[in-house]
């Protein structure tokens, strides 16, 4: 099989040859044969060889211009580039303004006067004939196209009538309806319209057919990525729900028995509480800086040296400059900082949290870092595969499986502990060095 597809490729570059030589004599013939009928002086031999030459030119042309090879491989190039720029319409997803560019894409491609995108109710897109009278947004009109979304049969229509449209008063005379699904479900059609009926063949029947089914699989795939997007929104409202209340009532605690023995540090801290919840709320957006996630982190930590005191917990921070405009998820290092102080706080002694974050190559790792009481290797080894639903063990799973999702493969969290010595959490972000704010 490789040895055939070699060999295919071979002859690609001797077929082209051939015929880029063929036309070159044809035309240098031609000029000959032009020539020698133009000047009074003819010379018969040379006439008479220049027709042969160009005679046979002709022919040779004609075979490979007929060749099926020929006519099937230029044929399939126009598919796949049509193909190819009709995906890139719906790198949003199939809108108004996707719909309408892909029918305008269409319509020079077929032998249909007009190609329409609908969903299940309105025109998506439409472009050709009757174009101003079919806008974006008006209602589904033609009772072919609602059975059609009714049943998921494709249909094609040698008459107004079973369209849906009087005999006597349209120039659409034959149509193909061709059912969009997103899994199982119909969620619109596209539709070819032809002024007579003989203008539907197989070619027509294939291409329709084949876009309908190409539709259909980027809808599907658009589809699944924004199930994607809203499962992660909603993992990262639990998270938050989850790791909130944890300290919120510990830090209300620590605010109120501040109020009279230092009213001044418990107003700060009040006006940071409020900050800190506001920006909690606000980081549900996909993406923000990491010189953000760094502040509310800092701002968290503040409540819990105000709990404990700084001769408790400390946090020293050591950021390269260009990490800091790097594109992340947000809520990546907060649960990792407070996992720490929630679990590696020992009984006497002070707690040092260290937050590093530096570029190696196109990566960014940052690391998580504390010298506290560790963990025994069992705990190590299930951290990642927290068995509880809530708490901080699906806390910090859930940030392995954020980076993964926006990092891509080669993103991956590397935890390290020895019982008595500390913990090391890795977070090893591929091409993160270029995911920066723009």
């Amino acid at each position: 099989m490789q040895e055939e597809r070699n060999e295919s490729r071979a002859a690609r570059p001797r077929f082209f040859t051939i015929e880029m030589f063929t036309f070159t004599v044809t035309v240098l013939s031609g000029l000959v044969l032009v020539w020698n009928i133009v000047v009074p002086d003819r010379n018969l031999a040379v006439l008479f060889c220049a027709g042969a030459v160009f005679t046979l030119s002709i022919v040779v042309v004609i075979r490979l211009l007929m060749d099926p090879d020929s006519v099937r491989a230029r044929q399939s190039n126009a598919m796949l580039k049509l193909a190819s720029q009709t995906l890139a319409c719906m790198s949003e997803g199939l809108d108004s303004k996707a719909a309408q560019k892909i029918c305008g894409l269409l319509l020079p491609s077929t032998a249909a006067i007009a190609v329409a995108i609908t969903d299940k109710e309105q025109i998506l897109g439409y472009a050709g004939f009757e174009e101003a009278e079919n806008p974006a947004g008006s209602d589904i009109r033609t009772h072919a196209t609602h059975a059609t979304i009714a049943d998921g049969n494709m249909r094609i229509l040698f008459t107004p009538e079973d369209i849906g449209f009087p005999r006597e008063s349209s120039n659409i005379k034959a149509a193909i309806i061709v059912p969009l699904f997103v899994g199982r479900a119909v969620a619109g059609t596209l539709k070819f319209y032809y002024r007579r009926a003989n203008h539907i063949s197989e070619t027509q029947k294939s291409i329709a057919e084949g876009f309908g089914q190409l539709l259909s699989t980027q809808m599907a795939a658009s589809a699944l990525e924004e199930q994607t997007k809203l499962a992660t929104r909603m993992e990262l409202k639990m998270l938050q729900s989850q790791i909130n209340p944890h300290f919120l009532f510990n830090t209300i605690n620590t605010i109120a028995s501040l109020i009279r023995t230092d009213p001044e540090t418990a107003r700060k801290l009040l006006r940071e509480f409020a900050v800190f919840y506001r920006r909690t709320l606000e980081d549900s957006a996909d993406l923000i800086l990491f010189a953000r996630e760094m502040e509310q982190t800092k701002r968290y930590f503040t409540f819990e040296v105000a709990r404990f005191g700084s001769d408790r917990v400390a946090m020293e921070v050591d950021i390269d400059p260009r990490v800091d405009d790097m594109l992340i998820p947000p809520f990546l290092i907060q649960p990792l900082v407070e996992n720490a102080v929630r679990h590696a706080m020992p009984s006497e002694g002070k707690l040092t949290i260290s937050v590093t974050g530096e570029v190696e190559g196109n990566n960014v790792v940052i690391r998580v870092t504390d010298d506290g009481v560790g963990m025994t290797e069992e705990a190590r080894n299930n951290i990642l595969h927290p068995e509880s639903s809530s708490g901080l063990g699906i806390a910090v799973k859930n940030v392995h499986d954020r980076i993964r999702g926006y990092f891509g493969p080669g993103t991956y969290m590397d935890v390290e502990s020895e019982l008595g010595s500390g913990t090391s959490v890795k977070l090893m972000l591929v091409g993160g060095a270029h995911r920066e704010y723009q």
